[in-house]
């Protein structure tokens, strides 16, 4: 018999990895095809190698990637393929919304350096990658009804590809590009400073392109202020490490931070120690701004009803806690006003609800 889903209405998703969110048997498939050797030769096998099902550092979790990138990157029609089946998953999880983030340059075998994954040279350039998502992502929602916009990724180790990153915001905005994030590595020190890291981030406030960063996931509550006061960052991706500084911690409450929650993947990358309450605990006492998001369900073994099951079952949380969430997400997502207005109107709907009568913007 299956599980109930934990919260069975409309879900909006904030926080995702392309990269993270592949179906193994696609993985297989191009491997094959494609002759790259891979670790395993069945989904499950596969699965079991990729996988987690205890916690490890974030370090180690990243080490997961080197598996099965090499079988999509620099491949053009798994690249597209690999956006497609992405909003199909998500249709099937009740996502009405999501935003899906990846860097383009760690899908490229051109045009980039150093070449990820060991790749041969070959002639797919970040900038194609974002076009190949796009395509796929579109097509995705076309078919499957999920409304979908991406957010490309600088990498904290790769701080020389980061002034492209946010020129590739600007060229696919109209594409459906909707922010630029800073990934990886959180315990590389002051990664967050890199000057391609500043100089980007500089760059996307001066042209209006959203902002959010990798902060506060096992890296200090001083990586969160450096991403909220160097990086002019607008969310902040998982932000636990928040609550080690009281001051920090309630003036983003003030600003109505977003913090870009993933339960089951703190469990499973150290990011939380679960001896001790969850962040998530105390930004649900707080009424912060926060949404539940899965990160990676490849690694992780999981889907958006893994965080909700989770929050529910051992933390309490309720129905109405879980609307309010969402309805925070919509309002906390990269869409224009406009449609972000008719993102949160769709939700309340579902729920129910009356839409408070606020003035100005929401």
């Amino acid at each position: 018999m299956t599980q109930k889903p934990a919260f069975n209405k409309p879900k909006v998703e904030l926080h995702v990895h392309l990269d993270g969110a592949i179906k193994p048997e696609t993985i297989l498939y191009y491997g094959r095809k494609r002759g790259v050797p891979l670790p395993a030769n069945t989904v499950e096998e596969l699965q079991s190698i990729i996988g987690m099902d205890k916690p490890h550092t974030l370090p180690e979790f990243l080490t997961k990637f080197d598996y099965y990138m090499p079988a999509i990157a620099g491949c053009r029609e798994a690249i597209k393929r690999i956006a497609y089946e992405f909003v199909e998953m998500k249709a099937k999880e009740g996502v009405v919304y999501v935003e899906v983030r990846y860097s383009p340059h760690l899908l490229a075998n051109s045009k980039v350096k150093p070449i990820p994954w060991n790749q041969a040279e070959g002639d797919v350039t970040p900038d194609e990658v974002v076009a190949l998502v796009g395509q796929g992502l579109q097509e995705g929602e076309r078919d499957f009804g999920v409304k979908i916009r991406s957010i490309l990724c600088c990498m904290r180790h790769e701080p020389n590809w980061s002034p492209e990153v946010v020129e590739l915001c600007k060229k696919y905005r109209q594409q459906a590009v909707v922010a630029i994030d800073l990934a990886g590595d959180e315990t590389i020190k002051g990664s967050s400073l890199f000057e391609g890291h500043l100089k980007a981030y500089e760059e996307a406030v001066k042209s209006g392109v959203h902002r959010t960063v990798h902060a506060g996931e096992v890296g200090s509550a001083e990586v969160v202020k450096e991403a909220v006061d160097r990086l002019k960052t607008e969310r902040l991706g998982h932000g636990y490490h928040t609550l080690e500084d009281e001051t920090l911690y309630n003036r983003l409450l003030k600003e109505n931070m977003h913090f870009e929650v993933c339960p089951w993947s703190s469990y499973l990358t150290g990011a939380w120690n679960p001896d001790t309450p969850h962040a998530v605990i105390r930004f649900k006492n707080d009424k912060a701004n926060y949404s539940l998001n899965t990160d990676d369900p490849l690694i992780f073994k999981s889907s958006l009803d893994t965080d909700y099951q989770m929050t529910k079952q051992d933390m309490g949380f309720t129905e109405e806690e879980f609307k309010r969430l969402n309805i925070n997400a919509a309002k906390s997502s990269f869409l224009p006003e406009d449609e972000k207005k008719a993102l949160v109107d769709l939700l309340y709907k579902a729920y129910g609800m009356t839409a408070p009568v606020s003035a100005g913007k929401l």
